[in-house]
């Protein structure tokens, strides 16, 4: 795909923008976008009508055109951590390396493991995720700088300690306050309680008022193994989602991550609450949490799913195109079903569910809708021939053909190309090599 005219300009003045010649579905389109970032006109022959009006100009003929993806739950700064520990058992690998070595992270790690996080995640299409990790603020600079939206929270863990209870309810309120105050709708905050067998029930009632009274997400991970949801049948009578019913932390702001062993109740206890529910495929294989995600039960509820990679330390990417095509695979495998999970709800999965579940805008290509757009290089031999785009993207693609991202209508990469790529990469490198140090140190 190559610009009509050099535009030098393109990435770092906002204007109204029209894209030529793309494909969206088995049509060939136009796409103008106004100063605002708002999609204004589709269809064949807008380019000649519009041409006069754009500031900008995108050739970008030999691609698919689709919404920008949303990554329904990460711990973006954990790119950090890529490839440090793997081929473990869950317990032992967070117990034994990931846990100490985070006890060593900064606010300065996490700022660069989250620009690289949203490098990555521009490189592969994704305009959008939903994010749990430490030193947020630092994160939220990162996602400011970067382009792209993002829901941030602080991962709330007490353990049931008193004092550490006090210590997370302040990290949330100052973070959800700065969040705030940085005034950037493409940013905002959620409370991040991490799971029910890490904030006892008198915590996690707080979490479910404080996402009420606040009207902000609540992000957590919900029964992701079955020891966890055997122990918490063992300690409280019920399964985990039924815990979090009882606690008050149900509800259409909820989005719990992973869901492995949710039991058909679990499902329609979700449903009954509007909540939301993000797929992590690769990591949960990964890890050999043992079942795949009941996505049978949950459409059935009429649960509302959304993709994600979860961690770079787990995945150990952050490529969402790879991550359909696994969803798409490894629900067919699992339950025994080759017609679940067809190629388009995979997509959808990846745009219009996440938008939903993170209540954010964006997830379609419709005129009056944000431009988050994502052009996807149809010139390569993986993706010939096209009898079927949908079917091409989901199991075909990688995230390595994607060649112009736009969010809220900026240009974030055209042509592959990034700004300022490779300081986020000497950054991010040097802040992964300190960590390591200051770990072998102690």
């Amino acid at each position: 795909m190559t610009a009509c005219v050099h535009d030098p300009d393109l990435f770092t003045k906002k204007g109204s923008i029209l894209i030529t010649g793309t494909r969206i579905g088995d049509q060939i389109a136009d796409i103008f976008i106004d100063e605002t970032g708002t999609i204004r006109e589709i269809g064949e022959g807008i380019g000649k009508k519009c041409k006069g009006e754009a500031e900008h100009q995108i050739s970008a003929e030999k691609t698919l055109a689709i919404p920008g993806l949303v990554n329904a739950h990460t711990h973006a700064a954990m790119t950090l951590l890529r490839g440090y520990a793997d081929d473990m058992h869950l317990q032992q690998w967070l117990s034994e390396k990931i846990w100490p070595l985070e006890a060593h992270l900064t606010g300065e790690d996490v700022y660069w493991g989250t620009k690289l996080a949203c490098l990555e995640m521009i490189r592969s299409g994704t305009v959008a995720f939903n994010d749990m990790y430490f030193f947020m603020e630092e994160a939220a600079k990162a996602v400011d700088e970067s382009g792209i939206r993002a829901v941030l929270c602080h991962g709330f863990i007490t353990f049931g300690l008193s004092e550490k209870f006090e210590s997370e309810v302040k990290a949330t309120e100052k973070l959800v306050a700065h969040i705030r105050g940085m005034n950037n709708p493409r940013i905002t905050p959620a409370v991040g309680p991490h799971a029910p067998y890490t904030v006892p029930p008198e915590h996690l009632e707080w979490c479910g008022s404080y996402s009420r009274d606040e009207d902000i997400m609540l992000h957590i991970h919900l029964s992701e193994t079955e020891q966890e949801v055997l122990d918490c049948k063992k300690a409280h009578g019920i399964t985990p989602a039924a815990l979090l019913d009882r606690c008050g932390c149900l509800s259409e702001r909820t989005l719990a991550a992973h869901g492995c062993w949710l039991e058909d109740a679990d499902c329609r206890l979700l449903a009954e609450h509007g909540s939301h529910v993000a797929h992590n495929p690769v990591s949960n294989m990964k890890l050999a949490t043992g079942r795949a995600m009941p996505y049978p039960a949950l459409k059935s509820a009429g649960v509302n799913v959304a993709l994600a990679t979860d961690g770079c330390s787990s995945n150990n990417n952050l490529d969402l195109l790879e991550e359909m095509k696994v969803a798409a695979i490894g629900q067919k495998f699992f339950w025994k079903q080759d017609t679940l999970l067809p190629a388009e709800e995979a997509l959808a999965m990846a745009t219009t569910c996440g938008a939903r579940a993170l209540g954010i805008p964006g997830g379609s290509l419709d005129v009056g809708q944000v431009a988050d757009i994502v052009l996807v290089s149809l010139d390569h031999p993986s993706m010939v021939p096209l009898h079927n785009p949908v079917s091409n993207l989901v199991y075909a693609a990688s995230g390595g053909l994607v060649s112009t991202v736009l969010c809220n209508g900026r240009v974030l990469m055209h042509e592959r190309q990034i700004p300022g790529e490779a300081d986020i990469l000497a950054g991010a490198a040097q802040a992964a090599s300190g960590l390591l140090s200051r770990a072998a140190e102690k």
